[in-house]
């Protein structure tokens, strides 16, 4: 089980970026008191009856937030999986008519599932790939492929390896499945003119991959991991239990030898130096996932960095709108 706690401290930033209005939250928040099973009063139980409830009324693009939430953080049991289940079908009900698409894309290591749009053999534009984190569904993020219509761009919103419905192991060289993707639609997109929107560890991710794959022209990221997380064993000590088993479930290495698993995958000083495109980095003062020392590492290296800092926690729950306004600008600078 999950501490009930964490939930509700780290499920808020989510619930906000799904635009669920935070009376609702904090209604929800008082009615729950376990993390057991979906009994009442559970994490899970709360959540998805109040989806239940938005489905049966026909509102069901509110429906699959309600869902997603009640997935949170991963599906480590039976009601987790049949709660990311619903999120999944009725987020596909409300894309119904819309000019969104399913993507499957087969890799050596696994399926990436995504949605998109925009995607034209006829009339090939430039590529925006958006990507959650650790405990992030890609229904959650759909609806910013908003963001690259009104830039003239197509794009992708897909999920980490081994998040959702992505059957990619999480290892060191995850970021090739970013690869895989602008491999399989190169003949219905500019993938020579990706911009990468990736949040928390996915930045990572696409950090490594734009230092390796040069159709990637630019990276905007949240809160992500650089070096010293991977590093750091005294600051591994008091991350929250949250972020330890959910990283712990996609690495498949137990929560006691994580650290020593992940030590390799920090990204060194030459690696940062190496990178060729313009980063756009959000970080929080008072982060307690991130270490601080990760913004020094990056002024230090990188050669075209932004920065915008916030006084905040992980995510920057307060200063939403203004993250997002950042994003959005930075994405239409990128895109050129």
């Amino acid at each position: 089980m999950n501490d009930v706690a964490e939930l509700k401290q780290f499920g808020y930033v989510h619930t906000q970026t799904q635009g669920i209005p935070v009376a609702e939250f904090e209604r929800l928040r008082d009615r729950i008191v376990s993390d057991a099973g979906d009994a009442p009063g559970s994490w899970v139980h709360e959540w998805s009856h109040e989806a239940a409830e938005r489905d049966r009324a026909g509102r069901v693009d509110e429906a699959w937030r309600y869902h997603a939430m009640a997935r949170f953080p991963f599906p480590d049991g039976a009601p987790r999986r049949v709660a990311h289940g619903h999120c999944v079908d009725a987020f596909a009900r409300s894309a119904t008519g819309s000019a969104l698409e399913r993507l499957d894309v087969e890799t050596p290591e696994g399926r990436i599932r995504g949605w998109a749009a925009g995607l034209s053999a006829a009339e090939p534009k430039p590529l925006l790939v958006i990507l959650g984190g650790i405990v992030a569904a890609k229904e959650q993020y759909a609806p910013m492929l908003r963001i690259a219509a009104g830039l003239d761009m197509a794009g992708i919103v897909t999920e980490m390896p081994g998040v959702g419905e992505n059957t990619v192991p999480y290892t060191a060289k995850s970021w090739q499945t970013l690869s895989h993707l602008l491999d399989a639609v190169g003949d219905r997109a500019q993938v020579s003119r990706t911009v990468a929107m990736a949040l928390s560890f996915s930045g990572h991710l696409a950090l490594r991959c734009a230092v390796n794959d040069s159709r990637l022209v630019g990276v905007v990221t949240a809160a992500a991991p650089i070096s010293d997380f991977f590093t750091d064993v005294q600051w591994q000590r008091g991350l929250p239990r949250i972020t330890v088993d959910t990283l712990a479930h996609l690495t498949g290495v137990g929560a006691d030898r994580l650290g020593g698993h992940i030590r390799d995958w920090a990204l060194s000083a030459d690696e940062l130096t190496a990178l060729a495109v313009p980063l756009y980095y959000m970080a929080s003062e008072r982060d307690e996932i991130i270490p601080p020392g990760e913004l020094g590492q990056l002024r230090r290296s990188v050669r075209e960095l932004h920065v915008l800092s916030h006084d905040d926690e992980h995510g920057a729950p307060r200063h939403l709108e203004e993250t997002q306004r950042w994003v959005a600008a930075a994405i239409h600078t990128l895109r050129g």
